[in-house]
Formats: C-alpha cells, structure tokens, sequence
C-alpha cells in the first residue's frame, strides 16, 4: 500500500504562517512573493504541510501508482533561502534562470536568499510559466 503523502492542502492561515517568520525582511519577501504568485496565477494561497504556500492544485500519477494533489506553483521560506517550486519543464526556463539574478537552481526548485538579489520582472515570466507549463499537463484542475 502507498504512502500517505505528507504535503497536502490544509486550512491553515498562510497570514499566520509568514508572520510566524522571525526576520523581518524574509517575513516582509514571502508576503511580497505572495502577492506576485497570487496576481501571475488567480488563485488565493493556501497552505500545503506545515511549510509551503501553494496557488491552485493538480492532481498526479505517476506509472508507479502513486497519485496526489500538489499545488500548481508555489514556494516555502525556509531558513537559508526562499524554495521556490517550479516547473522544471517550463518554455525559456534556462534562458530566464540567466536573468533572473542571484540564485540556486535545482531539477524542480529555484533557490533566492532575497527578492533584493533577483529581478522581479523575470521572477514573475518565470511563475507564469512554470503555471500555464503544469496547467497544460494537468488541464483536470
């Protein structure tokens, strides 16, 4: 029998959350990156786990059986730097990572210490991206 999985939708306050983070300029950065996410997508946030803000959801299948909802984008702010989840598919994702600014990339992951440290122009065409990217391969949602 599969896992349960551990990252799902909760109802916890996302306004509680990043209020909960100790220094100011990251509490004052994941509101900001709120806003952003929430105005490239439409969709309110909403808690996932104990962790991460998630806009809209979709629902997964791998060939191995395990299935789950995850959010269409969304990010965590975690003690070192911002985890921002995005597609690691998406159209001009390398091209964008090269404008973007001071960052890590991983497979699905973009790491940002600040938002001081990256263009938010390119922050928000990267956002809508990855978005329109996993909504095209998940349309049930």
């Amino acid at each position: 029998m599969a896992k349960a999985n551990k990252t799902t939708e909760t109802t916890a306050s996302v306004t509680g959350f990043l209020n909960g983070v100790a220094d100011e300029t990251r509490r004052k950065d994941g509101f900001r990156i709120v806003e952003i996410m929430q105005a490239q997508t439409g969709f309110e946030p909403k808690m996932w786990g104990p962790a991460i803000v998630g806009f809209g959801s979709y629902h997964y299948k791998y060939e191995s059986g395990r299935e789950g909802d995850a959010p269409l984008v969304g990010f965590s702010p975690r003690k070192d730097a911002f985890a921002l989840y995005l597609s690691a598919n998406f159209d001009k994702r390398e091209e964008l990572l090269l404008q973007l600014g001071k960052h890590k990339a991983a497979k699905g992951c973009v790491y940002i210490k600040k938002l001081a440290d990256v263009k938010e122009e390119v922050l928000k065409k990267m956002i809508l991206l990855s978005f329109k990217h996993v909504k095209k391969l998940y349309p049930s949602k």
